[in-house]
């Protein structure tokens, strides 16, 4: 009997743990190759002295479809937000919740001034039109627009748009001015009004690990601490016969019958070639803190929006949402900063101040801010724990982005691409590309479809 094909797949993120476990499900013998000593790529979590600290904020969408076939929720112990936000600014602080889901917040929601009652039929018309919608039409279909001018032509309320819609959607996609397509708005919207949002209680690094596990029971094998150099197609091309794939790593050359790359965009742009693949990057700051003893946030599991563009984007209450993040008798909360150092010019550039400078400008920045909004309250012991800078956490979405998007086989040969931006820069997009990136490897080797 012939031996299983063998295919390797480079990068041991959220997209490339999805495709080793379904082709390893289908029958081929993987490896995965990952240059760093744990899996995970952009969804990591650092655990300190009883914290934990994922890499930048991140949350997991539980409507999502990819997340709701690969992944085993109620193992992962989820710790859920309240729905909606608290908004605070230089008026005070105010509740925007969903009244279907907590009528007891019907009041605070009510009285908020950063919702006008038009805003709130317009929010809810718009949440159950899209939750009727199938998810991936919405990514396929209708006029693409930025996200402001979405909502501009709804009707909404300036005030509703920058003081809640700017910095919400800010945390999802990084650009507080609403420049990225409506049709990531829409998605996520109606994943809102389908689901939750939620951090396993372990951090959102133990998605990954969970995803390993199931690489491992499928038979297939993961290799850490192996970085992929290069990667050549020995024969064939995208509309021929394919041969063997040359991959060089760091320890040494390998053979495959295929290769899928899953790395970061840069790197597989390097490794391939495909010219298509995005490299303009939003990035962020996320710097964390262990509030003084006797301070509370009051946000009731919600997160907290900032209705100005001084100081953070938005700020987390972690331990309020998850304990298990934090020591017991701690307070953990995370302030995160759109772009390099959150848009503040300096008169030195970010190389050349030391990180530890630079970390204490944040710290100020977030103190002074929190006491504008908790004026009875003292922040003179907030304690810095930890900061992650993330250059590349979503690569540009703008109206039409997803017309100029690579496909699955666009590299020469028997070489295959996987990663969120196959599809739009989400938890949703890298598992999906990680189960159609297998899927294509299956067709082909079967020869189901020519390439």
């Amino acid at each position: 009997m012939a031996s299983p094909p063998h295919v390797l797949v480079a990068g041991g993120g959220l997209a490339g743990l999805v495709a080793a476990r379904h082709l390893a499900g289908g029958g081929v013998d993987v490896t995965l190759l990952e240059r760093r000593e744990t899996v995970g790529g952009r969804v990591r979590t650092v655990e300190r002295d009883g914290y934990r600290f994922d890499r930048g904020f991140q949350v997991l969408f539980t409507a999502y479809p990819a997340v709701q076939r690969e992944l085993d929720l109620e193992a992962l112990g989820l710790r859920r937000f309240a729905p909606g936000a608290t908004i605070a600014g230089p008026d005070g602080r105010s509740t925007l919740a969903d009244p279907l889901r907590e009528p007891g917040t019907i009041p605070a929601t009510l009285s908020n001034q950063s919702v006008s009652v038009g805003d709130a039929l317009r929010i809810a018309r718009l949440w159950w039109n899209l939750r009727r919608t199938d998810p991936e039409r919405i990514l396929e279909e209708g006029t693409d627009e930025t996200i402001r001018a979405y909502l501009d032509e709804r009707g909404f309320s300036a005030r509703f748009v920058d003081e809640f819609v700017a910095p919400f959607y800010g945390g999802i996609t990084l650009d507080r001015s609403l420049s990225t397509s409506s049709r990531v708005f829409e998605y996520t919207f109606r994943t809102l009004a389908a689901g939750e949002i939620a951090v396993p209680a372990a951090g959102m690094g133990a998605i990954p690990r969970q995803l390993a596990d199931r690489v491992r029971e499928v038979g297939g094998t993961i290799e850490t601490g192996v970085s992929a150099e290069s990667v050549t197609a020995t024969g064939g091309n995208s509309s021929g016969s394919d041969g063997p794939v040359r991959v060089e790593t760091d320890t040494g050359t390998v053979e495959a019958d295929a290769v899928v790359v899953a790395t970061d965009p840069p790197t597989a742009r390097e490794l391939t070639g495909v010219d298509a693949i995005p490299t303009e990057a939003r990035g962020c700051v996320t710097q964390y803190y262990a509030l003084p003893p006797g301070v509370d946030l009051e946000t009731d599991r919600r997160l907290l929006l900032n209705a100005t563009e001084t100081g953070p984007n938005h700020v987390v209450p972690h331990s309020a949402v998850a304990p298990t993040y934090a020591p017991d008798g701690t307070t953990l909360i995370s302030a995160t900063y759109l772009g390099g150092e959150g848009h503040r010019p300096s008169r030195q550039s970010g190389a050349s101040r030391g990180a530890a400078e630079r970390d204490a400008e944040l710290t100020e920045r977030t103190r002074s801010t929190l006491e504008s909004w908790y004026p009875d309250y003292g922040f003179d012991g907030l304690e810095t724990l930890h900061t992650e800078r993330v250059p590349f956490a979503q690569f540009v979405q703008p109206p039409g982005f997803r017309e100029r998007l690579p496909d699955v086989r666009d590299p020469a040969g028997a070489v295959y691409l996987a990663g969120d931006y196959m599809r739009w820069s989400s938890i949703q997009g890298a598992m999906e590309s990680g189960r159609q990136a297998a899927k294509a490897v299956i067709d082909d080797l079967s020869g189901s479809r020519g390439r």
